[in-house]
């Protein structure tokens, strides 16, 4: 064997090596993280019904998912920043805050949209008309101050009602309170609560109290129809992983094919996974509404990203919303795989 030849063999030998462990790089366990509410259906369905393993099988992949729970978006962005997490779920607010921070060394990116859903500032205060009537003597609960979705529509809302300028200026009445604390806070009495920007269902639950009222619509703020949640991570993890990110979006289409093909398992399946009060067909209800749309389809999130671009909450721009979001991967699965 002469030499030329011996090179090439080491060459092919090394190629080879590099390939297998291109094949073997991806995670075999996958951290995820979603909140409170049943505007996360769609991965508590995927979790209930094992749909990230079943499509992850049908690309080769053995892996096994690690779902986490956190009562707001800075936690889960923290989480994600220090390695301890590969998929956050959350509100625009906190996403597009870590996107415009990572956009030179880890490029946080959107991976798909879950929802577009009207959030709802519900008041106990009967003083409290609109946003103008908020004193000195009440507090605002939301999921994270200042940078969830709710806080930043809250800053938007205060921005039209009370001029230029003026967006921060309900900020001193908010607190930082995950939905189900905040629910109990502000129905119970008890509290210096008085109020709860929330998200379903406890923004329909809270409003069956006689004393409850809702102030604010988040569709009115913005215009329309908007994303509520959506799933995010790092470019290095998708780049490391994409038939796991495939997967994922995969078992989304299949978890979000349930929700509209049968609202009613859907609802079963999220009743008992959160043992929620809801009944059947109160869950029912707010997963066939038809301001409530579950779709992987952002909506109106270039509106958020120019709001928190004139405050100086985000320095980062872009032209379209494609610009927030990784590209589809290759499926890398068979077509009948999922099916």
């Amino acid at each position: 064997m002469t030499a030329r030849s011996i090179v090439r063999l080491v060459g092919t030998v090394a190629a080879l090596w590099a390939a297998l462990g291109a094949a073997q790089a991806e995670v075999s366990t996958v951290r995820l993280a979603k909140q409170f509410g049943i505007s996360y259906l769609p991965l508590t369905v995927m979790e209930e019904e094992g749909l990230l393993e079943k499509q992850a099988k049908a690309r080769g992949l053995d892996i096994k998912a690690e779902w986490l729970r956190f009562t707001g978006g800075s936690g889960m962005n923290e989480a994600l920043l220090s390695g301890n997490l590969d998929l956050a779920a959350g509100g625009v607010g906190p996403f597009l805050t870590i996107w415009g921070r990572t956009q030179t060394n880890i490029k946080v990116k959107g991976v798909a949209a879950l929802n577009a859903m009207p959030l709802w500032l519900v008041t106990i205060n009967p003083e409290v008309k609109s946003i103008k009537d908020f004193g000195p003597k009440d507090k605002i609960a939301l999921p994270t101050a200042k940078t969830s979705i709710q806080a930043i529509t809250l800053q938007m809302a205060a921005e039209q009602a009370f001029g230029p300028g003026q967006q921060a200026k309900l900020d001193p009445l908010t607190v930082s309170m995950g939905h189900p604390d905040a629910q109990t806070a502000m129905l119970g009495g008890r509290s210096e609560i008085t109020a709860h920007f929330g998200a379903p269902p406890f923004q329909e639950l809270e409003l069956k109290d006689p004393r409850a009222r809702k102030v604010l619509d988040s569709f009115d703020v913005m215009g329309g129809p908007h994303t509520f949640n959506l799933v995010w991570a790092s470019g290095r993890f998708v780049t490391a992983n994409p038939k796991v990110t495939a997967a994922f979006l995969a078992a989304l289409e299949d978890s979000l094919r349930l929700i509209r093909d049968d609202p009613n398992r859907a609802a079963a399946l999220w009743i008992k996974a959160e043992g929620s009060k809801l009944s059947q067909d109160e869950a029912v209800a707010i997963i066939r509404a038809p301001q409530n749309e579950w779709t992987t389809t952002s909506k109106r999130m270039l509106d958020y990203l120019a709001y928190m671009n004139r405050a100086g909450l985000v320095t980062a721009k872009a032209s379209a919303e494609s610009e927030l979001f990784f590209p589809a991967p290759e499926s890398g699965a068979p077509k009948e795989a999922g099916r």
